[in-house]
């Protein structure tokens, strides 16, 4: 029976390589203790220099292996290393890899000692290498270094089962069939019977099937079909059923188990558009990037999984894309649990290089396809560089590869250029047509330049065409979250469009020629510690009210935040009815989603346009009270109420004398309900009616003061023990009396800790337009933990708890 246990603790890490390293000895004097995932160097979070990170390194662990391992094939299985390495066990070359994204394997069985102490090395090559992609020349983002991903080490009977990949012909039979196709490997031809059984998701076998096999020398796959598979549930984002396919294999005295989950769906792109299970689709969604401040890559699971939380579940996204690269499996099994649909594409940024590059870039092809064969979320392979040219000969090899590796499935290939050459199934495209004007997506036949519609998907919008930081003022971040409503409304709205996948979720760091200045792209709708700007908003408003209401106001609520003064008009993000507000105490009107504007959209934005009481017009007539409104409404969307034209003051003269009033009066009235100048301080209420009644309130307004700062963490309960290291984030609040939070306090908060825990990144740090989040991490003991948090503007105390790590399932 093949043994699989985690080899990620106790590492011993030093930031150089010399030749001595790999000969074996158990001096460590120069090395520090690490476990994995490890990044080889902890950078600030802005204005570092990018090489920083980037040279060679090495890593070391002593270990011992049973004595009950002789006879057996000893593996060792990397996740992912940044961008190359060697690997040594004492003394002895075993093995190495190029390429920082996929995983390996190497062979320890001639090297390792049995029942002794052994010497592991590993020679980490950091540097942007021109063989290796994305390199070779610049890359808008940085990919840090170390051994990032986890690692495992594996006994392996003569006769074992390495992996099963699994492919239903027909999912959309009533009656299904799944083939099971058996990687064994063997030292000698044997014969075999391998036993094929399917469980469903709630655990109950509802197949199975056992095949007598003759085995051929090597590694060889052997397909067993399990027929007449009925009442399977579907798996799509509202319902992700998953499967478990176990295989049992049985050779004389060698017996292995290996067991993957699938789903059954049927997945299409056509020319009318994304097709999942029989059912139209559209796609909805944004870019990711695996990136984290201070540990770069190196996060463990939990981590990892939060960011497919917070696509899904707090944004209601349908799609994400794993720019530029194949990313955790963590992520990517988050993505197939919740139903996240995904397209994966191969390391690269515009960049194309000689042969031995393309070769190394197709190996890398290969290598994606094999691990992440069976994720039911994966729905497009995306088999072309990021935004390069056209190459005739390398994509028509990339998409066979893909093809005859999985047939199955269909590809894509990301370009920003128009009437590039289709050799792909889909045209994915990055369309950053929509500056803030009326044009959002080019025609397709402009895009792609053929006579005849073919499958169409958006794989980037937005993002540098308007980066955005959290603390940027108040009009940029509203419009920031206008044009990702205008880019949903679109994709929503185009019938030969699958959908949209916008730019990009969060924040990453990058090279000197791109980002801000401080090697940071302030493209995503979350900024790098996933605090969310008001575009976030954008698309969580879109969710359903049934399953979580959302009402979140676009503004700092304060009149001197907007050129030429007031506080409206002002945007709430919502998924409500409607929305009531009112003034210092006083009703000023019900505003509604602004459809006109976003007739797509499920839940389009309500604009407050102004904040004049609603008993100032009580005495109008019904048609002049709509009139008035309906002027209100033009005046703001042409400019603002603070500042009248001659026209308005003879409207308003006008409908002065009709009512007995004083024109100065209502000219007065009229400037005030901007929120302008001159006036008390506005304090309002905002209240959220969904199917006929309120269902939620928010406090804002000028009378806010600074009241404290919170501390929340994303989980109470870590796990020491486990795979690797427990990790969680804390997130701290500057917070008003009302509860909203702050965006101008940005003083500097210093966090303590209390158990067996440690600290990802520095004690010290400022808050980023108010708030700013921290992770910890578990240090190998279970315990109780205290977190203080202290600033100027407060202190505050969170508690969790690291217990003993429970099995994954």
């Amino acid at each position: 029976m093949k043994e699989r246990i985690p080899f990620n603790d106790s590492w011993l890490y030093k930031p150089s390589f010399t030749s001595a390293d790999p000969c074996g000895t158990t001096d460590t004097a120069e090395y520090s203790r690490v476990d994995l995932p490890h990044t080889n160097k902890i950078l600030p979070y802005n204005c570092f220099d990018e090489a920083e990170c980037q040279f060679i390194s090495s890593y070391k662990k002593l270990f011992r292996v049973s004595k009950n391992w002789e006879g057996k094939t000893v593996l060792l299985e990397f996740e992912g290393v940044m961008a190359a390495c060697d690997v040594w066990c004492n003394g002895i070359h075993v093995g190495g890899h190029e390429g920082g994204f996929t995983p390996f394997q190497v062979d320890l069985t001639a090297a390792v000692r049995f029942g002794e102490e052994n010497v592991l090395t590993v020679k980490v090559d950091s540097t942007e290498r021109k063989d290796i992609p994305p390199f070779g020349n610049v890359v808008d983002y940085l990919t840090y270094g170390g051994i990032y991903r986890e690692v495992w080490l594996t006994a392996a009977d003569p006769v074992f089962l390495s992996r099963i990949f699994l492919d239903c012909p027909d999912p959309l039979e009533e009656e299904k069939t799944l083939h099971c196709s058996c990687e064994i490997t063997a030292r000698q031809t044997c014969e075999s019977t391998v036993t094929v059984t399917l469980f469903s998701p709630q655990g109950e076998k509802i197949g199975e099937q056992t095949e007598t096999l003759s085995l051929g020398q090597g590694c060889g796959k052997y397909r067993i079909t399990l027929s007449h598979l009925q009442k399977i549930a579907l798996w799509d984002p509202d319902h992700p059923n998953l499967y478990t396919a176990e295989a049992e294999m049985r050779a004389g005295d060698n017996r292995d188990i290996c067991t993957e989950r699938f789903g059954f769906r049927s997945a299409r792109f056509t020319p009318e558009g994304f097709f999942l299970n029989g059912k139209r689709v559209k796609l909805i969604g944004l870019n990711r990037h695996q990136s984290w401040p201070y540990a770069g890559y190196a996060m463990p699971r939990r981590v990892q999984r939060k960011d497919a939380q917070l696509l899904k579940e707090e944004l209601g996204c349908n799609m994400v894309r794993t720019s530029h690269y194949p990313q955790s499996r963590h992520f990517l099994d988050a993505c197939d649990e919740m139903g996240l649909l995904v397209m994966e594409e191969i390391p690269g940024w515009q960049h194309i290089g000689e042969e031995a590059w393309k070769e190394r870039s197709l190996k890398e092809l290969e290598e994606m396809i094999v691990r992440d064969y069976n994720r039911p979320s994966i729905v497009l392979w995306g088999v072309r560089i990021n935004e390069s040219q056209d190459d005739h000969g390398f994509y028509t090899r990339t998409n066979a590869l893909a093809h005859s590796l999985d047939p199955g499935r269909q590809t894509g290939g990301t370009r920003y250029i128009q009437r590039s050459e289709l050799l792909e199934d889909v045209y994915t495209y990055n369309d950053f047509t929509h500056d803030g004007g009326e044009e959002v997506f080019r025609p397709q036949q402009e895009t792609t330049g053929l006579e005849s519609p073919v499958p169409l998907l958006v794989t980037e919008s937005n993002g540098h065409m308007y980066p955005t930081k959290r603390f940027d003022q108040e009009q940029r971040l509203t419009e920031h979250a206008l044009r990702h409503l205008r880019v949903i409304n679109e994709s929503l709205g185009r019938e030969d469009l699958a959908g949209g996948i916008s730019w990009c979720a969060f924040d990453y760091h990058t090279h000197s020629s791109f980002g801000s200045g401080d090697k940071i792209c302030y493209h995503g709708v979350f900024d790098m510690f996933r605090n969310p700007k008001y575009a976030a908003y954008a698309y969580a408003s879109q969710k359903n009210p049934a399953m979580q209401i959302v009402m979140e106001p676009v503004t700092a609520a304060s009149r001197g935040e907007k050129d030429g003064g007031g506080m409206v008009p002002f945007y709430i993000m919502t998924n409500c009815d409607f929305v009531r507000v009112y003034k210092n105490g006083k009703q000023v009107a019900d505003f509604y989603p602004q459809k006109e504007d976003f007739p797509y959209l499920p839940h389009p934005p309500v604009m407050v346009i102004h904040l004049m009481e609603a008993d100032v017009i009580s005495g109008f007539s019904g048609e002049d009270r709509q009139q008035f409104q309906e002027y209100l409404d033009k005046r703001m969307r042409e400019g603002t109420l603070t500042g009248l034209r001659q026209e308005d003051l003879e409207y308003l003269a006008k409908l002065a004398h009709k009512y007995g009033l004083d024109v100065k009066g209502l000219v007065t009235t009229v400037i005030k309900s901007a929120g302008g100048w001159g006036d008390i301080a506005n304090n309002l209420v905002l209240e959220g009616f969904w199917d006929g009644r309120a269902v939620c309130r928010r406090e804002i307004g000028e009378g806010k003061y600074a009241a404290g700062i919170t501390a929340k963490p994303d989980d109470t309960v870590l796990y020491a023990g486990g795979e690797t290291y427990d990790a969680t984030r804390i997130t701290v609040e500057a917070i008003d009396n009302r509860g909203n939070l702050m965006p101008f306090i940005q003083e500097c908060v210093e966090v303590k800790l209390e158990g067996p825990v440690s600290l990802i990144g520095p004690a010290r740090f400022p808050l980023t337009g108010g708030i700013s989040s921290f992770w910890i991490r578990t240090a190998g003991e279970t315990g109780s933990v205290r977190i203080s948090v202290e600033g100027m503007t407060g202190r505050t105390e969170c508690a969790l708890e690291v217990e003993l790590a429970v099995p994954l399932t």
